[in-house]
C-alpha cells in the first residue's frame, strides 16, 4: 500500500481511497478541491524537513502536511 507521503517529486500518481482513520472534515474538504477517486495527482516538490509537500491536482497547487498525504492511498 502506498499513500501520498511516499510519492517523490516529479512523480504522478492515481488517487486510490481514504484511509478510515483521517480526519472526516479535511476528507471533505479536500473531495471539494478535486481529490477524487481516480484523480491525477504530480508531486512537485517537498519541503526540507519532508512537510509540507506541495502538489498539483486538477489544475492547481495544493500544500499538505505530512498527517494528511499519509491518509490517502495512490498507486
Amino acid at each position: 500500500m502506498k499513500t501520498l507521503k511516499d510519492a517523490k517529486p516529479g512523480e504522478t500518481v492515481t488517487l486510490v481511497k481514504y484511509h478510515d482513520t483521517g480526519d472526516l472534515d479535511l476528507r471533505r474538504h479536500l473531495l471539494g478541491m478535486g481529490f477524487i477517486k481516480g484523480a491525477k495527482i504530480t508531486l512537485k516538490k517537498v519541503a526540507t524537513l519532508g512537510d509540507p509537500i506541495e502538489m498539483n491536482v486538477k489544475g492547481y497547487d495544493v500544500c499538505l502536511r505530512k498527517e494528511e498525504a499519509e491518509n490517502i492511498e495512490v498507486m
